[in-house]
């Protein structure tokens, strides 16, 4: 049974726990704070347990030179890179806002934390969980300080190998048990065959103590559920208001219809997953009764017979007869009263015939 824990408080994932379900609002509110108070009250009302942002500390973020350089996409909000991305970063004021908004509203509030210093405000503020993004799966220092603050982790992995990931496991397990990786793949929108949910099995066998999910960035909502039928504990998608506003993510974000679809769908799954034990289950009994085969007598067979395959067959029966699948422990066995041919054989007339044995 793989590891189960409190991600959020009250709110345990793994094990038979149902899914997690982030909405990954990140940047996608377009800097205007009405907006991703919009996206929030949205994900709570699609179903979504967790209302999530991307925090950064620009300048711990990126170096000076990356934040002076022209950016002329016509995704830009500034003339430079750092004016684009200071356009769409909250104040620490603004992040205690939504936080708030987000406890009124009766949804998880937290955010990927881009650097070490906005995993330092994260921590102030108490969040539930950290969320490492992709691109700081691999930054070892990082993962190290997030691990040894005690909160649990939920870690993307997108653009890392397996070896990374064996590295990723043993750095954050030394200090802190609670954690999850998301098989990710780093792409906007993302082409269904470079998705590779297969990955999600070789990390259920390479770390069997952790839950494990899946963060897409394919269109629709399929894949993510295909995810969760393979066992995807938490699964995270982009959310968005308009996939034709500007920003790389929206093509690839779930507008709300989309994104209650998929709440509706994963619980829907979760329902059919069962315990995997195979029997016959109550609610197939009137299907066996109408139309479960049992043996029959091809011949009339007289009391004190010893029965032989070529005396017995298997038909829809009235009634029904000893089941079909033990026609073949009927063979040696005498019966202890007259069969008629074609009539149903019981399991009270064949001598020494136990269903349980």
């Amino acid at each position: 049974m793989p590891l189960m824990f409190e991600l959020c408080p009250g709110r345990m994932i793994g094990g038979s726990n149902p899914c997690f379900i982030i909405a990954e609002i990140g940047q996608n509110h377009q800097g205007d704070i009405e907006i991703a108070k919009k996206m929030i009250k949205m994900a709570k009302d699609c179903g979504a347990d967790c209302a999530k942002f991307q925090k950064s500390e620009l300048e711990h973020k990126f170096n000076k030179q990356a934040l002076e350089r022209l950016y002329t996409s016509k995704n830009s909000w500034g003339r430079t890179y750092g004016d684009h991305k200071r356009h769409l970063e909250f104040s620490h004021e603004q992040y205690r806002e939504l936080q708030k908004y987000a406890e009124e509203v009766g949804i998880f509030f937290t955010a990927s934390g881009m650097d070490e210093m906005a995993v330092e405000f994260l921590d102030e503020i108490n969040v539930p969980f950290f969320k490492v993004a992709s691109l700081d799966a691999n930054n070892f220092p990082y993962l190290e300080k997030c691990a040894k603050k005690g909160r649990p982790m939920v870690v993307s992995s997108g653009m890392q190998s397996m070896e990374t990931m064996r590295r990723v496991y043993q750095t954050v397990k030394e200090h802190n048990p609670n954690f999850t990786f998301l098989q990710c793949t780093s792409a906007y929108p993302l082409d269904p065959e470079d998705v590779n949910l297969r990955v999600i099995a070789e990390y259920q066998k390479e770390f069997p103590d952790i839950p494990i999910g899946y963060s897409g960035h394919e269109t629709g909502i399929s894949i993510s559920v295909a995810a969760v039928a393979m066992g995807a504990k938490v699964v995270e998608r982009h959310v968005t208001l308009d996939k034709k506003w500007k920003g790389n993510d929206h093509e690839a974000s779930l507008v709300p219809s989309e994104l209650t679809e998929l709440v509706r769908s994963i619980r829907l799954v979760e329902r059919a997953m069962g315990t995997g034990i195979k029997t016959m289950l109550p609610c197939e009994k009137a299907c066996h009764d109408k139309l479960g085969k049992s043996v029959v007598a091809k011949v009339k067979i007289p009391r004190g017979t010893v029965l032989t395959l070529d005396m017995l067959t298997v038909k829809v029966a009235e009634p029904m007869g000893v089941a079909a699948e033990d026609i073949f422990q009927l063979v040696g066995k005498t019966v202890k009263e007259d069969v008629e041919e074609d009539g149903s054989v019981l399991p009270a007339v064949v001598e020494g015939y136990c269903k349980k044995c």
